[in-house]
């Protein structure tokens, strides 16, 4: 199938989408004239594998340990896709897949896909509805969902967000506010163990507003594998009656982004592992996918991912662009 691009748009956001993983392919700031988020390129590069660049990641968003999982003393093998785990639901997840586009609007439009039961081995016929909608300065993500069979679902989208004209210069000069006092420690292979840890006195501490880049410098300075060079880390969102999340902002451009969502979690990616044909480069944008825990069907500590025959669920995201 063809990569097609479609657009929305009002008179402060115009945001560009495609239909392979349902993607956002441009942010488009009209005051500032700049594009918060990167991008392949060419399009036709939407086909292939690529790092999630502005995709819809499923059936499962992170890591599922030995993938594998039981429902019902019932054991489903998984599909993995790194090493012996599951990342990002396997070899050909959301992210890789033609979605169909149902409905398209001036400020909205909404795409749809059909995961066929035993897809990457997870159980259950899955339906997925992904809307994107501009109300004002925000842009607001939905994903609706229902299976004939019980499963386990993680929706998010995994934008790379860079507020500067010139992406070259990387995160370094962005600062960052997260809604959380708890992260999860993760094993050698960036999968939770269950256990969870306070922010005090950390590198994990962003309750007020922290410059990203001397918080990589920490981590460069250490002797760590590349991938933990970084962030690659699930925060635990403190409940609010805003849903605020996380907001990021940039003092070169002026903007501020602002995350609202009703999900317990925000993956924090600071991109360390980006690469792609000399057009993107690690730490060349940051990454805040609001979706549950990792590794959440093995964790019954966790809150479940678990859906249920038949019944709709859903989850949103409000990203305030200012």
């Amino acid at each position: 199938m063809k990569v097609k691009s479609s657009i929305i748009q009002n008179k402060f956001l115009r945001v560009q989408t495609l239909n392979y993983g349902a993607s956002l392919f441009e942010i488009y700031h009209k005051k500032k004239k700049i594009n918060l988020i990167l991008n392949l390129g060419s399009k036709k590069n939407y086909c292939f594998k690529h790092a999630s660049v502005g995709s819809t990641c499923g059936r499962y968003a992170g890591r599922i340990a030995n993938s594998k999982f039981k429902i019902a003393n019932k054991k489903f093998i998984l599909n993995a896709n790194e090493g012996k785990h599951i990342l990002h639901g396997g070899k050909i997840g959301f992210a890789a897949l033609p979605w169909k586009k149902i409905n398209h609007l001036k400020e909205k439009i909404i795409y749809q896909l059909h995961s066929r039961d035993n897809d990457q081995g997870f159980p259950g016929h899955l339906v997925v509805n992904c809307t994107y909608k501009i109300k004002g300065k925000f842009l607001i993500i939905k994903y609706e969902y229902k299976s004939n069979k019980s499963t386990h679902v993680n929706l998010t989208n995994h934008s790379y967000w860079n507020l500067e004209k010139n992406k070259n210069n990387m995160i370094y000069n962005h600062e960052l506010k997260l809604n959380s006092n708890k992260y999860l420690l993760v094993n050698k292979n960036l999968i939770p163990t269950g256990k969870f840890k306070n922010v005090k006195n950390s590198i994990y501490n962003f309750l007020k507003f922290e410059n990203i880049g001397n918080k990589l410098n920490y981590f460069k300075s250490k002797n760590l594998d590349i991938k933990f060079k970084g962030f690659d880390t699930t925060f635990v969102i403190k409940k609010n009656s805003r849903n605020l999340v996380a907001s990021l902002k940039s003092k070169v451009s002026n903007i501020q982004v602002d995350f609202f969502s009703n999900l317990p979690g925000i993956q924090l990616y600071s991109a360390q592992n980006l690469n792609y044909k000399k057009k993107l480069f690690p730490y060349q944008g940051i990454c805040l996918e609001t979706q549950y825990f990792p590794n959440s069907p093995n964790k019954k500590n966790f809150p479940s991912t678990l859906i249920r025959p038949n019944k709709s669920y859903s989850s949103t995201t409000k990203i305030r662009i200012n």
